[in-house]
Formats: structure tokens, C-alpha cells, sequence
């Protein structure tokens, strides 16, 4: 049985091409959200083994959305990726401190996003 990952992106390109490279490189099932609000409908249904996150997205903001599942004790270990054009080492240490597993800037290598999932897949 393939791992699940969902990919939360509010930019339609970046979302694909993300999805596209983990579909075509690993093997997981990929699931796609637009923003957290749409994560939080997905996650109730399925048992994802990775999420990654954009951090500027509307209503629900990838920041707010890790935190809201690293309280909940399903969730609390799931590593969770964040995936930002924030580049500055400060915006690095907080995705970190409020949870996140790993942090890549973008723009980013096709290499650089697989060995980045590789490293923190279950």
C-alpha cells in the first residue's frame, strides 16, 4: 500500500509541479489541497504518512495548519514539510518551532524536493 502525502499549495502550478515530481519519483498516493481550509476537510479521511506546506496561503495559513495538527495526537509525528518562498533564517527557525519537520525555499531543484521527502518518509 502506497503512503499518502498531501501537497497544501495555493499557486495551481506549484502545487502540480510538486505533485507531479512525488507521483512520478516516489511511491506514494499524492492528494492535493489548495489552502489549509481545504487540508482540514482532507485529513479527517485519509491517514497520511507526510504533508508538505506552502506558508502563505489564504483563510488557513501553513503556519496556523501545523500547528492545529501537532495538537492532535494522530498528526502530532506525521512529518510535515514546509515549502515557502520565506527564505530568511528566521522564517526557518519558526516553521521549525512550531513543528515542522523541514523547510525548503523556493524556487528548489526537482532533486532537491525528492531527497528532502526520502529523508523524512516513513
Amino acid at each position: 500500500m502506497k503512503a499518502k502525502v498531501l501537497v497544501v499549495e495555493d499557486n495551481n502550478a506549484m502545487r502540480n509541479l510538486i505533485a507531479t515530481a512525488l507521483d512520478q519519483h516516489l511511491a506514494v498516493d499524492v492528494f492535493e489541497a489548495e489552502n489549509g481550509f481545504a487540508a482540514l476537510k482532507l485529513i479527517p479521511e485519509n491517514d497520511f504518512r507526510m504533508i508538505l506546506t506552502d506558508i502563505n496561503m489564504p483563510d488557513i495559513n501553513g503556519l496556523e495548519l501545523i500547528s492545529f495538527l501537532r495538537q492532535h495526537p494522530v498528526y502530532r509525528d506525521v512529518p510535515i514539510l514546509i515549502i515557502s518562498t520565506e527564505a530568511a533564517e528566521e522564517d526557518r527557525r519558526r516553521g521549525l518551532a512550531i513543528g515542522a519537520t523541514g523547510y525548503l525555499t523556493k524556487p528548489f531543484t526537482e532533486g532537491e524536493l525528492i531527497d528532502l521527502v526520502q529523508r523524512h518518509l516513513p
